[in-house]
């Protein structure tokens, strides 16, 4: 299977669409802050692991507290997520932080500046 097939596309968007609902639903770590997504997922194509891009709406040390509370839930979520999306193999999942919102909120506050510095 190659990494950009329809099958590999469609495996990424249900394993990113149920790892929010258990994110947001069934994990009680109070590391985790509420305002929490799943901005994207890339399953490899032997289905043995994963990588979850989280985004945290919230300060730069609320966003590791995050991480480390999904870390440490691992075990859980993925056991959720073999329940809920039939896959030959449940993937070993690794979190990791996505900053992208943030980087481009700051570029666009950059270009205002600069927009009134010329009116």
């Amino acid at each position: 299977m190659r990494k950009n097939s329809i099958k590999n596309v469609r495996i990424n968007e249900e394993v990113k669409k149920e790892l929010s609902n258990i994110i947001r639903n069934e994990v009680k770590d109070p590391r985790i802050h509420m305002m929490t997504s799943v901005m994207s997922v890339e399953v490899a194509p032997d289905l043995k692991s994963c990588k979850a891009y989280i985004s945290v709406l919230g300060s730069k040390e609320e966003a590791e507290d995050t991480i480390a509370g999904l870390k440490s839930a691992e075990g859980y979520i993925r056991n959720k997520l073999a329940r809920s999306v039939n896959l030959r193999n449940t993937p070993e999942i690794r979190f990791i932080l996505d900053q992208s919102i943030e980087y481009g909120m700051h570029i666009s506050k950059i270009l205002d500046d600069i927009n009134k510095d010329d009116k």
